[in-house]
């Protein structure tokens, strides 16, 4: 019996080892009991709506074969699955569940992990990440479902046949709402475009150029099961290509989204990739100084503290999570938020749905490039001349299980000093962050699929940040 955890962001796991059709259709059973259980619910915010759940699925390998043996399995159980036509990015189906005011949605993905799996991701009515106590009831839902020795009389995969709809016209229309495409027109861009054989192909792509009036040169617009032997995601590494074009005069800006791009990555105009921490930070300021946006921003708790200097500047309240877009997104449901965002390149904005859109985070960053006339590093630049500087980096340390819980004690147990300076702050939403003056600070996760535990670094000089990477290592390895 193969235990079905849902971690973050749903449940991963490789292909035909644990993600098989058998498995697949027990988390589908899982599912189907809590939809079926909170429509009869008095109270429920699904009670007494039509059944409808939207499907979606990635670029991975069987992936509308097991997005359909998910259906068939819904609608033996009085539900009405509505699978997307084509491979669809998560924020497009975090949109559609809204549109089309379904009670819930599911998506066949496992994001930017490599191509050997393949996952799923439960959301909920409102379009927002499963909360925990929900995925709980899942793994709940599932485990008495395999100990009962249930068992499923399906059709062959792939044969199931089931109502189907094209979501990229409402999310066009929703886009338009939020990005100045006027402003990004008059510019006449000339922007590379990494979509990594992914889901983002005619959405990112084709908002730049029909809509903004950019020159786009594209890279690897096509559908590719192995990513091309790469994990689809826009790091400094997935970029690479992107890089080479921009130090080559061919563009001005590069863009690039993950596998099922909801993460985004950006490279500048003199090949600088720029990392989520500073994305985050520059999304902020363009919508409250450039576009007037009113609100607070919400961050992680390994995310820049940038983010909080940038918000002193402009009379921004931040808010702290824990690790997860469903965090920032129940924030987001909640509160005026203008943006919200993570260290790992997850990016959300008020008036769209509470997931991380790596389609809008990019054209946000081109709309900024536009609006400014200017490179977004000298508009960082700009800011750190009244913000200073800030370095960050993660170290991620290998930790024998018998010595794990030792640790997480002795962490747990807070220090007076960290790298010779004062924690002013000891804080434990999640994990382990000790704030230390002037912005700096250091926080420690242990990984909840690994055997690791990850440290986040943060300072305000490179110097500053290699003595806490070396105090931090001192802890770890004692």
């Amino acid at each position: 019996m193969t235990p079905i955890k849902f971690g973050t962001s749903g449940w991963r796991s490789l292909i035909a080892r644990d993600f098989t059709f058998e498995n697949v259709r027990f988390a589908a059973q899982g599912i189907a009991d809590h939809l079926v259980a909170e429509l009869a619910r008095t109270g429920s915010p699904i009670h007494g709506r039509k059944p409808v759940v939207i499907l979606g699925h990635d670029t991975r390998f069987l992936g509308r074969e097991f997005a359909l043996a998910v259906a068939e399995v819904l609608a033996a159980n009085q539900l009405l699955p509505v699978l997307c036509e084509r491979d669809a990015p998560t924020p497009v189906i975090s949109h559609t569940i809204r549109v089309r005011k379904a009670i819930g949605g599911i998506n066949l993905t496992a994001s930017h992990n490599p191509a050997g799996y393949q996952g799923i991701k439960f959301s909920a009515h409102n379009g927002a990440a499963a909360p925990t106590e929900v995925t709980l009831q899942l793994e709940a839902n599932i485990r008495r479902r395999q100990e009962t020795g249930w068992t499923f009389p399906a059709a062959l995969a792939g044969t199931f046949s089931c109502k189907t709809l094209d979501p990229q016209p409402a999310y066009f229309t929703q886009l338009r709402k939020l990005v100045d495409f006027p402003t990004l027109r008059r510019a006449r861009l000339k922007v590379a475009v990494e979509l990594m054989y992914g889901t983002g192909r005619g959405y990112l792509d084709t908002l730049l150029e029909e809509d903004g009036g950019a020159k786009v040169l594209r890279f690897h617009d096509q559908v590719n099961p192995l990513f091309g032997g790469h994990h689809p995601e826009p790091n400094a590494e997935g970029m690479a290509g992107v890089r080479e074009a921009i130090l080559a005069g061919k563009a001005q800006l590069g863009l690039g989204l993950d596998g099922d791009a909801d993460r985004f990555g950006v490279v500048d105009q003199d090949g600088t990739w720029l990392t989520p921490n500073q994305v985050l930070a520059l999304t902020l300021y363009h919508l409250k100084k450039n576009r007037g946006w009113t609100g607070s921003v919400v961050r992680t708790v390994p995310t820049s503290h940038q983010v909080d200097a940038i918000a002193r500047l402009l009379g921004v309240t931040v808010h702290e999570t824990p690790v997860g877009f469903k965090y920032l997104g129940a924030l987001m449901e909640s509160e005026d938020v203008i943006v919200g965002g993570e260290e790992s390149g997850g990016l959300g904005v008020k008036g769209h749905v509470p997931e991380k859109d790596g389609v809008l985070a990019c054209l946000l960053m081109a709309e900024l490039v536009a609006f400014a006339r200017k490179p977004l590093g000298k508009i960082l630049a700009e800011l750190e001349r009244q913000t200073g500087e800030f370095h960050t980096d993660r170290i991620n340390v290998a930790i024998p299980a018998e010595q794990k819980a030792a640790l997480l004690e002795r962490l747990g147990r807070g220090f007076e000093t960290f790298a010779g300076k004062p924690v002013r702050e000891f804080i434990t939403t999640d994990g382990f962050k000790f704030v230390l003056p002037d912005d700096e600070w250091v926080a420690f996760r242990a990984s909840g699929t690994e055997p690791l535990i990850r440290c986040y670094l943060e300072a305000k000089s490179a110097a500053g940040l290699k003595k806490l990477a070396a105090a931090a290592r001192r802890v770890l390895t004692g």
